[in-house]
């Protein structure tokens, strides 16, 4: 589902996506490009639209996971960023919850992924888009929310392996980011072999506050042909999990 200001809300059927869109602006960075990353625990707790306000608009992408499309976060999306997609994991009995990527261009390709749980057997999602930069570069932008409760890891590395096909046919800069629920030793081990497999590397965070499960966090940000220049977890009771906050510089192309 697309949101768009002043346009209504656009279904982006399935057969569609991997056509390419018509090439639009490019994200309006020349310098740094920032990103936030943030499980929203589907705004159930109060303050995640201040934190939004606040840390996200002026982000170039937000990342969000769990986000409910209740007006207040659809106004927010709209009224800050130029294009905001969400794929649908379930439907609340109000509005649906899913990944949503909002971003400061309209996407030039857009790819909508769900896994369902095996035991609960509700659905999780993720998100590829494509954004162009002001360097000609497309930034391959990953956002996911993997599967929480399986037995062993044949689930999560089913989910974790189209997104593997889309990165290894992509030529440019990539962004992997979201709530990863890698809370066991097989699961960190299957992240990091995709990761190690795709050549992406992991953001590190000096003050790591980052929501832990088993002693493990849940929440990662992969990139591929980028630079970090900061990166922080700012501490909120506003959700579940704390937003990660990125500053990337854009390489020259490899």
């Amino acid at each position: 589902m697309r949101y768009v200001a002043g346009q209504p809300v656009e279904r982006v059927f399935p057969g569609a996506v991997h056509q390419s869109l018509p090439l639009g602006a490019s994200l309006p960075t020349a310098g740094a490009l920032r990103v936030m990353v943030w499980n929203i625990f589907k705004q159930q707790r109060a303050d995640w639209l201040s934190v939004l306000k606040n840390f996200g608009k002026d982000a170039q992408l937000v990342l969000l996971q769990e986000a409910q499309t209740t007006p207040e976060l659809v106004r927010f999306a709209t009224s800050n960023y130029l294009a905001a997609d969400q794929v649908p994991a379930f439907v609340l009995p109000q509005h649906p919850s899913g990944v949503m990527t909002l971003a400061a261009a309209h996407p030039v390709y857009c790819c909508p992924l769900r896994e369902r749980e095996p035991l609960l057997r509700l659905a999780k999602s993720a998100l590829i888009t494509v954004y162009p930069l002001y360097n000609g570069q497309l930034l391959m932008v990953v956002n996911i929310h993997a599967v929480n409760f399986s037995l062993g890891v044949d689930v999560y590395s089913k989910q974790l392996s189209p997104i593997g096909e889309q990165i290894a046919n992509h030529t440019g800069p990539v962004i992997m980011a979201g709530d990863f629920n890698a809370w066991s030793r097989k699961r960190i081990h299957a992240l990091y072999q995709f990761a190690d497999d795709m050549a992406l590397n992991e953001v590190n965070f000096i003050d790591d506050h980052r929501r832990k499960a088993f002693g493990r966090p849940l929440d990662f940000i992969f990139y591929h042909n980028l630079s970090v220049v900061e990166a922080s977890v700012l501490l909120t009771r506003a959700s579940d999990h704390n937003p990660l906050l990125v500053e990337f510089h854009p390489e020259t192309d490899k």
